[in-house]
C-alpha cells in the first residue's frame, strides 16, 4: 500500500473536527466560564443522543432546502437514523418524550457536542459543528429573549470578545409572516432577472429564503424590500417592543436588522445573531437564537412556549487561537512530584501514589522512566515545591525522601507518616 493511501486512510473526513490537546485549553476555559454562568441562571446541563431519528428533523424542517441530502443517514431494519442535525430540536425532542411538561415551568436546560450536516454540494463547509444550545421551555414573556441575549453577551465578555456586533428583528407569528411574505413577493417579482436561480424559484415558492441568500446580486436586490417589522400585528409589536426595552434597561447595545430572518422552520417572533464587527454579511455568526413557540408542539408535545440560541464553539476556538491572548490553565496544580527508582519502588509507587490521591494531595509522576535527574528535572518544570524519591533501597526500609526543590535538603522520612508530613507542610 502507498504512504499516500495509508495516509488518506488515517486523515478525517472532509469537514469533520477533533478537538486535540492544543484545543483542550480552549475547551476547559470555555466550560468553566459557561458552566459558571448558565448553572447561576438556572439552566441544566442534558446529553442529547448523537442519533436521532430522521423523521424527527424532516417534520420540524419543512422548507430547507435539500434537508434529505445534508442529514448523515443511516438505516437499521427497524429504522431510518441521521446524526444529529440541530440541538435545538433534540431538547425538544427530549422535553417531549421524557414528560418534562410535568416539571415547574420554565425548564432551562444547555447541552454541549457535535451537530452533523453533509454538505456534499459544497467543499468549503463544515459537516460538523461542535456547539453549545441553550433553551428555555414554558416560557411566553418577553424577559425570556432578553435573558438569553443577555447572558450570551456577558458569556462572551466574560471570554473577553468585544469585537461583535448583536443583530435583532421579529418575525412576528404565521399571520404577520403571511402578510410580509406577500409583500416580498411583490417586490422581488420586479426584479427577479437580478436574482440567481435559486432565488427566483423562491420568489413564488418561499421569498423570505431570499433574504438569507449571501450572493451579490441577491443581496443588492433585497437591499430596498419590505421590513418584517411593518408587517407586525398589535400583539407582536408590543411582544417586540418589550424585547428590546429589556435590552436597553441592562444596556445590551444591539443593531434592529430587517435583513434578518430566521434559518429555520421553528422560528418565530423574535430572531437575534451575534456576529464578528467585520462579517457586514452574516455569513459566519458566533451565536444564533431566537424563539420558537411552535417546536413543541410540532413534535407531539402540548402548546409550550420556548426560545433558545446555539454558539458555535469552533468560532470561539478559532477566535481564542487568532487572538493570541493567554488562556489560564484551569487544571490543578501539582503540589509535589513523586519519584522512583527500581523494581520494587515500581510495584510500591502505584498504591503510594493512590494515597496521596485519597488524601486530596494534587501530585505528579513519570513512572515509566528510570532515571533519577530526568524525573528531576520534570519536576522542575512543574514547579513543585517538594519531590518524593522513592528507590530499591527506600522500598525495602519502608521509607522515601523527602526534597525541598528550592534548597535540595533531602531526609528520610517513614512511609506510612508521609501522607500526614506533606499535609502539615502544605497547611504550615
Amino acid at each position: 500500500m502507498s504512504k499516500s493511501k495509508r495516509q488518506k486512510q488515517i486523515d478525517l473526513p472532509r469537514g469533520i473536527t477533533d478537538i486535540a490537546q492544543e484545543d483542550q485549553k480552549y475547551l476547559r476555559h470555555f466550560l468553566r466560564k459557561a458552566e459558571t454562568l448558565l448553572e447561576y441562571y438556572n439552566f441544566e446541563r442534558i446529553e442529547t443522543s448523537v442519533l436521532e431519528n430522521q423523521d424527527l428533523v424532516r417534520r420540524v424542517i419543512v422548507s430547507e432546502d435539500n434537508i434529505e441530502k445534508k442529514l448523515f443517514n443511516f438505516k437499521s431494519k427497524e429504522e431510518a437514523l441521521a446524526l444529529r442535525y440541530d440541538h435545538i430540536i433534540s431538547v425538544a425532542r427530549l422535553y417531549v418524550g421524557n414528560g418534562m411538561n410535568s416539571l415547574p415551568h420554565p425548564v432551562k436546560l444547555y447541552c454541549l457536542g457535535p451537530t452533523f450536516s453533509s454538505q456534499e454540494q459544497d467543499d468549503t463547509k463544515k459537516r460538523q459543528s461542535n456547539q453549545l444550545g441553550v433553551v428555555t421551555i414554558g416560557d411566553a414573556t418577553e424577559i425570556v429573549e432578553a435573558e438569553l441575549i443577555f447572558m450570551a453577551h456577558k458569556l462572551l465578555d466574560h471570554l473577553g470578545f468585544d469585537n461583535y456586533n448583536v443583530h435583532i428583528n421579529s418575525m412576528g407569528d404565521a399571520s404577520c409572516r403571511l402578510s410580509y411574505a406577500k409583500a416580498l413577493r411583490d417586490h422581488f417579482k420586479s426584479r427577479s432577472k437580478k436574482l440567481c436561480s435559486d432565488c427566483r424559484d423562491n420568489v413564488k415558492i418561499d421569498p423570505l429564503k431570499i433574504l438569507l441568500c449571501k450572493k451579490e446580486d441577491c443581496r443588492e436586490a433585497s437591499k430596498e424590500a419590505p421590513q418584517s417589522v411593518d408587517f407586525l400585528d398589535e400583539e407582536c409589536r408590543t411582544h417586540f417592543k418589550h424585547v428590546l426595552e429589556y435590552l436597553d434597561e441592562v444596556k445590551i447595545p444591539y443593531i434592529l436588522n430587517p435583513m434578518l430572518v430566521g434559518d429555520r422552520d421553528y422560528y418565530g417572533r423574535t430572531i437575534f445573531r451575534f456576529l464578528p464587527e467585520q462579517d457586514e454579511q452574516g455569513i459566519d455568526p458566533i451565536i444564533i437564537g431566537g424563539r420558537f413557540d411552535k417546536l413543541i408542539d410540532t413534535l407531539g408535545g402540548p402548546r409550550t412556549p420556548a426560545a433558545g440560541f446555539i454558539m458555535d464553539l469552533d468560532k470561539v476556538f478559532s477566535i481564542f487561537r487568532n487572538s493570541g491572548a493567554t488562556i489560564p490553565d484551569h487544571r490543578p496544580k501539582p503540589k509535589l512530584f513523586f519519584a522512583q527508582l527500581g523494581e520494587m519502588a515500581k510495584r510500591k509507587s502505584l498504591v503510594l501514589f493512590e494515597n496521596f490521591r485519597k488524601a486530596g494531595i494534587e501530585a505528579k509522576s513519570s513512572l515509566g522512566r528510570d532515571s533519577i535527574k530526568s524525573q528531576l528535572r520534570i519536576a522542575g518544570r512543574y514547579g513543585v515545591k517538594y519531590t518524593l524519591i522513592f528507590g530499591q533501597r527506600e522500598a525495602v526500609d519502608g521509607t522515601v525522601i523527602l526534597r525541598d526543590m528550592e534548597t535540595g535538603v533531602q531526609e528520610t522520612i517513614p512511609v506510612e507518616k508521609i501522607v500526614d508530613e506533606i499535609k502539615k507542610r502544605f497547611k504550615n
